[in-house]
């Protein structure tokens, strides 16, 4: 997860919106959630703001972590904003509740439970840790924050979406090797032309399979649904039945789609076979 850029802010939940206060993105996850997880056990809630369910669970949890004093820590995660984290959860549906504990997932459930289903399932969280983390650290200082990113992220929460691009572009410019800068100026590039797309795409794309604009359109959208193998399977359609300037189109937007997420994902490796074959 580290090395990612926060987009997040983008669509963050507004002030004193469920989830606001203990909202974690895919920039700071790796802070507040793995490094976190070796002091006291964090329960990530993965939720959406469409789902009353998960708005439920939310509260619920909200709840319990303020009567706890600090026994556990409380990590909301909007899933559709984040799918990264989402991915790297193996996430199947929302809301999804998943506690970490030094590091590592340590129990899961998926789906709205009742208030003392929740927290009988809390309860044992906390007793299988009790006395094996660090404990919440004594006046510990924190590494502080480059002051380039906290540049960009501040333009990407104004909503300054060229700012932020030049902003990442000035870190690559200044440092050509550096991974984090270049993975968020791929992801904000993305974000924001997948935020273009109209709601409709998918449909329009069904519906004229001949136009290749709309079917770029629809795989954007389908990944930033969640929905990655729909997407390359949709690209790698288009390779097999164009030629020409069409087909390398559609082959650069799928390698360019690739370069989001981690090469060694399964469904990353299962498209690029199915590329290579469609291609040969």
């Amino acid at each position: 997860m580290s090395g990612a850029v926060d987009l997040s802010g983008l669509k963050q939940p507004p002030a004193g919106a469920p989830g606001a206060d203990h909202a974690v993105s895919v920039a700071d996850f790796e802070t507040k959630v793995l490094r976190r997880s070796t002091q006291v056990p964090v329960v990530v809630v993965l939720y959406s703001q469409r789902s009353p369910g998960s708005i439920e669970l939310v509260r619920t949890f909200e709840r319990f972590v303020a009567e706890d004093a600090g026994a556990w820590d409380l990590a909301t995660v909007e899933a559709e904003n984040n799918m990264q984290i989402a991915q790297a959860l193996r996430v199947q549906g929302i809301p999804t509740v998943v506690a970490i504990a030094g590091g590592q997932p340590l129990a899961d459930f998926e789906g709205a439970q009742p208030e003392a289903q929740v927290r009988q399932w809390l309860d044992a969280v906390i007793d299988a840790v009790a006395g094996k983390l660090e404990g919440a650290p004594g006046g510990e200082a924190e590494q502080p924050e480059d002051p380039r990113f906290v540049a960009a992220e501040e333009a990407l929460e104004r909503g300054d979406m060229a700012g932020a691009e030049a902003a990442y572009e000035a870190i690559i410019a200044a440092e050509p090797g550096n991974e984090q800068a270049t993975s968020a100026l791929r992801q904000l590039r993305f974000l924001t032309r997948a935020q273009q797309a109209p709601e409709t795409a998918v449909a329009d794309a069904d519906a004229d399979p001949a136009s290749v604009e709309r079917a770029l359109a629809a795989a954007d959208l389908e990944l930033l649904n969640q929905q990655p193998e729909a997407a390359f399977d949709r690209l790698i359609a288009l390779v097999k039945r164009t030629a020409g300037d069409d087909r390398t189109a559609a082959r650069t937007r799928l390698l360019e789609l690739f370069e989001l997420f981690d090469a060694a994902e399964p469904f990353v490796v299962a498209a690029r076979r199915k590329l290579a074959a469609a291609l040969y």
